[in-house]
């Protein structure tokens, strides 16, 4: 199973600014400098030295993950990041036909906003299949490309797109690949994914607020989420913007290692970016959350990590 990152931010795209560039640009030159190296052939070494947020983005897209797994093409959600994965699909397949499934959490814009610009959706023959739990899931996207919205209709689309209803926890089979469905607590409703193939466990959990820590309350998610080997989480606000923005429906990361460490999860990925904290911030909130995670059970395997755009993970 493999999953790569193609936008992970929450609520808008957000991309990084001139002033952002430029200070992070000043800041590695000045650690060039007060590191001694001059030479051209240790730029790479030192550039690897770096912290994460002078030498990565996390990225300005919203919210779109690809798994390729037993031989099928997954997308989570259709956010802008929808727009460079076609164009990659499009690259990799080399004029062959494109099948793919797309999972949508929720029809809130960052999650679908980037499908008038999913190039393989123009392509006569490529097949799209669009499955989501919302009533009216075919109408949502029809409505989106409407023409007081956006200049071209979901008609004018060549290829074969489908829409598959979901039912409310359902749970169903693509090819050899197991995918079953969970509703998440978020304005208007969102739905969480784990897909299992061949032993191994995603679980994709965006766009959801835990505000009852009660054990009752939170075993239904624990037990959805049990055993994952990847656990892809929205850890949108810090704790304090969790009481600030109650029933805005986005969790933190702290509550993501909660609920991980009683699920058993293996690895737990923080994404749906809060679009106003830079990739400094980001990768403070990263290694704090790292810090709670040692001062609560340092002997633990649980392994967090950052979504960033181009992240790529195997298991």
């Amino acid at each position: 199973m493999n999953i790569r990152f193609w936008g992970v931010r929450g609520s808008l795209g957000t991309p990084l600014t001139n002033a952002e560039l430029s200070n992070k640009l000043k800041e590695t030159l000045q650690a060039w400098i007060h590191s001694g190296n001059l030479k051209e052939e240790e730029i790479e070494p030192f550039l690897a030295t770096l912290p994460p947020f002078l030498r990565l983005t996390a990225g300005g897209d919203t919210t779109c993950v690809e798994v390729e797994v037993g031989g099928k093409n997954i997308i989570l959600d259709a956010g802008t990041g929808i727009r460079p994965l076609g164009l990659n699909l499009m690259g990799r397949m080399k004029g062959k036909k494109i099948e793919a499934h797309i999972f949508i959490s929720h029809t809130h814009w960052d999650h679908i906003c980037g499908f008038p610009f999913f190039i393989p959706a123009f392509i006569p023959g490529n097949k799209i299949q669009i499955y989501g739990v919302h009533p009216n899931l075919e109408k949502r996207f029809i409505h989106q490309q409407d023409f007081i919205y956006f200049p071209v209709p979901l008609k004018a689309m060549s290829a074969e797109i489908g829409f598959t209803q979901l039912e409310y926890e359902d749970s169903f089979q693509i090819g050899e690949v197991k995918v079953s469905v969970f509703p998440l607590n978020h304005p208007g409703g969102s739905y969480s994914y784990r897909i299992e193939y061949d032993n191994k466990i995603l679980v994709f959990a965006t766009d959801s607020e835990y505000k009852d820590p009660s054990f009752d309350s939170m075993t239904p998610f624990m037990e959805f989420y049990k055993n994952a080997d990847v656990l892809i989480f929205d850890a949108q606000y810090s704790l304090v913007e969790n009481i600030e923005k109650e029933d805005w429906g986005h969790s933190n990361a702290y509550i993501g290692i909660d609920i991980a460490l009683a699920a058993n999860v293996k690895k737990i990925i923080f994404t749906h970016h809060e679009p106003t904290n830079t990739d400094k911030k980001l990768w403070d909130i990263l290694s704090k959350a790292q810090e709670f995670l040692e001062a609560y059970q340092a002997q633990d395997d649980l392994k967090l990590e950052l979504a960033y755009q181009g992240l790529t993970i195997t298991i």
